[in-house]
C-alpha cells in the first residue's frame, strides 16, 4: 500500500516581507554566519534563536580538519541555549547559509543532524519551533515545526 505524507510550509519572498521580530533573527543569522570557520569546505551558516525570555541567541559553523569533530550552526546555539539557558524555550530559529563568495537564491535547510537536535529541543520543551531558513538573498522557507522537515521522525518515545 503506497502512503504519502505531506508537509506544510510557507515560501516567504524576500527579507521585506518578515515582521519586526523575524527581521531581527533574520539580520542577527546574518551576522552571525560572518563568525563562521569554515576553512574548508567554505560554506558559511549563522543560526540566531528567539527564546520565551526575549533574548536573541546566535550561532555559526565550526569546521574542524577532523570533519566529525566540527559543529553546525543550528546546534551551536542550540546547545550554547541549553547550557546557558536550560530553562528557556525556543520560539523560533532563522537559519541563512551559503558559500563564501557566491551567491545562491535556493533557501539552504538545516541538515539531517541539526534536525534531529531540534527535535529533541521540541520533545523537551513539549512546544514547536518555528523554523526559518534561507540564503543570503532570496526566498525564505518557514516551517511551523521541525517534524514538518523531518517526517518519519525518531524520538525519546521510541527508546
Amino acid at each position: 500500500m503506497k502512503k504519502e505524507f505531506k508537509i506544510a510550509y510557507e515560501v516567504i519572498a524576500s527579507r521585506n516581507d518578515l515582521s519586526d521580530t523575524e527581521k531581527k533573527l533574520y539580520d542577527a543569522a546574518f551576522e552571525a554566519r560572518k563568525n563562521a570557520y569554515a576553512a574548508y569546505s567554505d560554506f558559511k551558516v549563522g543560526c540566531a534563536l528567539l527564546l520565551d525570555n526575549g533574548e536573541i541567541i546566535t550561532g555559526s559553523n565550526q569546521e574542524n580538519a577532523a570533519y566529525p569533530s566540527g559543529l553546525c550552526a543550528e546546534r551551536t546555539a542550540i546547545f550554547w541555549t541549553s547550557a546557558n539557558y536550560p530553562n528557556a524555550k525556543i520560539l523560533k530559529m532563522f537559519v541563512i547559509g551559503s558559500p563564501s563568495g557566491s551567491v545562491s537564491p535556493v533557501p539552504i535547510p538545516p541538515c539531517g543532524a541539526c534536525r534531529q537536535s531540534i527535535l529533541e529541543y521540541e520533545a523537551r520543551q513539549k512546544d514547536p519551533i518555528e523554523i526559518y531558513f534561507s540564503s543570503i538573498e532570496g526566498e525564505i522557507i518557514r516551517a511551523a515545526c521541525i517534524r514538518d522537515l523531518l517526517p518519519f521522525s525518531f524520538d525519546g518515545s521510541y527508546l
